[in-house]
């Protein structure tokens, strides 16, 4: 009996050693993940000090400077009369670039692994699914919120993650919660939520990556389970750094005010890269002394299925030897403070020439009473006997060298940030008359933003990698994607993971830079005068006539469709339902047209895919064409009997 005794007494000593070396564990690991972050922080501050810099000038506040202890400053006035107003032009360039950046919205499309039918149909699905996820995922709020941290900190970054909470609601579990098929959630991250493990290192070599954001203490229950403490945090500039004891940022900052959130708390997520002693990678994330999770990367988001990071960067500028990119307002910080100052002197100078330098003896007049009043209209003014009277002080005229000065700051602006006045001002100098001339300065503007956009649409295909990646991941049950199809008509998809093909993303369009909605259409109009969309005959046929109004963009007008779209609509519709068995023309059918779209759909490969699957719809599909031909036949002939 006291062996039994003996072994259970031994088996609950291991299990309270077992207890405390997994809580001495826990605690190691959050200390470990709280000093990182603090390092990284250190490391980072010069970048955010920038990056703070920018946002001032960006919105106006310009007599800002980095103090020597990394801390943003305002700057006061040397003396009271000092003009210190602010000339942005800091501020349209950013909206100029940010407008025509917003223009990048490339067309992907999937390539099959083979020429095969089944990687050809897998190929046109995931193409499908990547269209209508862009749509429903909400990606292009993502992309204009990222362009515009990018455009102001030089970076951006991009979170993909997958949310079982989302989604159409599939059951409900015994306690009554619902379970939800999950979705993808794409979200921009500004920088200063993302700290590096080397500020020196590109994307592909890092070896792991902190994100730290605020949250609400009961948000952070209601996603990991873990009661924290809330505090006050500033979730605006990150400045919650201070509340773990890291470097915070400057407290005096006059007009980027501090958004505070009560009972928030900083959330620190860690992923580490896949190595030897983590093949499949570690996430650990904290909140305070609480571990929240530990445990492999979630998501297979990298070829041959590794598991990888959830981001993706974005920058405006690349920096060679550099994680972080540079932004134009870096550059153009120096010009708008000597701008600021220029104009600010010429101001000053014309207040002297207005108001006037009054010169007097000392004690030849009341000092103090003139120094309140001034000298205004009808003023008396006594000076004393034997005195000299007060007279203005010849300042003289503003130097031409102000105006000089002024004119080369613009141009400097214009070589600078590669905004032009037709960019900005959409205005072209009075000496250029020439159409060829204009368009010249209008491709050497989108040249200077090149760069900016490739990154963009390299960030918008590697988002796109990572939503069917993650789609190939989770979505294990029978989903439903829409998309605009042919003519304005909505098309539905029902697919599972299975059926997804995650090959090389390749961009359908061209850069929207360089090929604008109004280019397009010019292109459309040189081809009409060409007379390239005309027949053999040299007439434009009504069937043409539907897809040039579609290519100048009205062809989705609802109120504005005729006959001939509504029948090649028609038409199309038919060609869907041929797929179930044949059935009859109507008599109030165009069959002209009818038969041009059926025979257009027979000679397509997605015609070709359906027969090889069930041969027998290509009966269908030719009596339907054969009826066509004889009522048209049918209409022939009673025009001829008319007119004989």
């Amino acid at each position: 009996m006291s062996d039994i005794v003996d072994e259970k007494v031994v088996s609950e000593k291991l299990l309270d050693m077992a207890d405390t070396l997994e809580q001495t564990f826990y605690e190691d690991l959050v200390k470990e993940v709280r000093d990182d972050f603090l390092n990284r922080q250190k490391e980072r501050r010069v970048f955010d000090s920038q990056w703070q810099l920018n946002m001032n000038f960006l919105i106006g506040n310009q007599y800002t400077n980095v103090h020597k202890n990394g801390e943003v400053e305002a700057s006061s006035r040397v003396f009271d009369w000092q003009e210190r107003e602010v000339y942005n032009h800091i501020a349209p360039i950013v909206e100029t670039r940010l407008a025509r950046l917003g223009r990048v919205r490339p067309l992907m499309k999937v390539l099959p692994a083979s020429n095969t039918d089944s990687d050809l149909y897998t190929a046109k699905l995931s193409t499908n699914v990547l269209h209508s996820a862009y749509s429903k995922l909400k990606v292009d709020q993502a992309i204009n919120a990222a362009t515009m941290w990018s455009e102001v900190c030089g970076t951006a970054f991009y979170k993909t993650a997958w949310n079982s909470r989302k989604g159409r609601i599939v059951g409900y579990t015994d306690d009554g919660f619902a379970i939800n098929e999950g979705e993808i959630e794409v979200s921009a991250i500004p920088p200063f939520e993302i700290y590096p493990d080397s500020n020196l290192s590109s994307m592909a070599d890092l070896r792991s990556i902190i994100h730290a954001k605020a949250y609400h203490k009961d948000l952070i229950n209601d996603i990991w389970g873990v009661e924290v403490e809330g505090e006050d945090v500033d979730v605006f500039t990150l400045d919650n750094v201070n509340v773990l004891g890291g470097f915070g940022y400057s407290s005096f900052i006059p007009k980027l005010s501090k958004s505070t959130k009560s009972e928030h708390c900083v959330v620190i997520e860690r992923y580490e890269v896949p190595s030897k002693k983590y093949p499949q990678g570690r996430l650990v994330i904290i909140a305070k002394d609480k571990l929240l999770y530990v445990g492999e990367l979630p998501f297979i988001n990298k070829d041959d299925n590794k598991r990888g990071l959830p981001f993706i960067r974005q920058a405006s500028v690349n920096m060679p030897g550099s994680f972080w990119g540079t932004s134009v307002i870096e550059r153009t910080i120096p010009i708008q403070r000597a701008y600021n100052a220029v104009k600010n002197r010429k101001l000053e100078f014309l207040n002297r020439i207005a108001m006037g330098v009054l010169t007097l003896e000392d004690g030849s007049v009341d000092v103090e009473n003139l120094e309140e009043e001034g000298l205004s209209p009808g003023k008396v003014l006594v000076y004393r006997q034997g005195a000299r009277p007060p007279q203005m002080m010849d300042t003289g005229r503003v130097p031409a060298e102000f105006s000089h000065e002024e004119d080369k700051l613009i141009n400097e602006f214009v070589a600078v940030s590669g905004v032009s006045d037709l960019m900005k001002r959409s205005a072209v100098a009075s000496n250029i008359n020439s159409g060829v001339a204009m368009q010249l300065l209008i491709e050497q503007d989108d040249t200077r933003l090149s760069i900016t956009a490739d990154s963009i649409r390299e960030a918008i295909r590697g988002v796109g990698e990572h939503i069917l990646r993650l789609y190939k991941q989770f979505a294990n049950v029978q989903r439903m994607s829409r998309i605009t199809g042919k003519g304005g008509d909505v098309q539905l998809y029902y697919w599972t993971s299975s059926e997804l093909s995650i090959n090389e993303i390749i961009f359908e369009t061209e850069n929207e830079l360089n090929n604008s909605p109004a280019q397009r259409r010019n292109m459309v109009f040189e081809l009409f005068k060409a007379g390239l969309l005309h027949n053999e005959a040299g007439i434009l046929t009504d069937e043409m006539r539907v897809r040039v109004l579609d290519m100048l963009g009205f062809g989705g007008w609802e109120n504005g469709q005729d006959l001939s779209t509504m029948h090649i609509r028609r038409a199309a519709k038919e060609n869907l339902l041929l797929q179930s068995g044949v059935f009859a023309p109507s008599e109030i059918d165009e069959h002209q047209l009818h038969i041009a779209e059926h025979t257009r759909f027979m000679l397509s490969g997605d015609y070709e895919e359906l027969i090889q699957k069930s041969p027998h719809i290509e009966e269908f599909f030719l009596e339907h064409l054969r009826m066509h031909k004889k009522y048209k036949a049918l209409e022939l002939q009673t025009l001829m009997q008319m007119e004989i």
